[in-house]
């Protein structure tokens, strides 16, 4: 076993700014471990919070479990409604893509219904954000977009009471 090593506070924010570069470079693993060794330091940092969220969704395609809980917990640390309500709609979509993508049996409908919960998550952002962040519009249209370019992808035939997400 390795006993990890601390940085220092004042290192903080050239580590999130390399957190971030490294997810652009898809490199999720490394601004994964990045982000939580901030988050050792600084542990209410919302900047490296959201980062870790983003890297995590990241890794959907690669394996689901156990980096969707991850970010849904990360997500119920996140400081105000709009965040809670924007993150959870790119958790949400990001998920979506992953049934869209994987095909299969149901992952028409279950991709419908992350989609269609994204959605309603960025409706949310949307009614606590300023008039000049549109973040959540462009996302939610991104969503409508991709379901109508996918006629396959269609609401659920659930019967009375079931529950598709959980």
């Amino acid at each position: 076993m390795y006993i990890l090593k601390t940085i220092k506070k004042e290192a903080i924010p050239a580590a999130l700014n390399q957190a971030r570069q490294y997810r652009l470079l898809g490199d999720p693993i490394e601004a994964e471990s990045i982000c939580r060794d901030i988050l050792e330091v600084d542990p209410d940092n919302q900047d490296a919070q959201i980062t870790l969220l983003l890297a995590l969704t990241d890794t959907f395609k690669q394996d689901l479990s156990p980096a969707f809980s991850q970010a849904q917990e990360l997500l119920g640390q996140l400081g105000d409604r709009y965040c809670q309500a924007y993150y959870g709609g790119i958790i949400s979509e990001r998920r979506a893509k992953v049934h869209l993508e994987r095909g299969g049996p149901g992952s028409g409908r279950m991709a419908y219904e992350w989609f269609r919960k994204a959605m309603d998550l960025y409706e949310k952002a949307l009614n606590s954000c300023s008039p000049g962040n549109q973040d959540a519009v462009l996302r939610w249209n991104t969503c409508a977009r991709i379901l109508m370019r996918n006629p396959h992808v269609a609401a659920a035939e659930t019967g009375e009471g079931e529950q598709m997400l959980e």
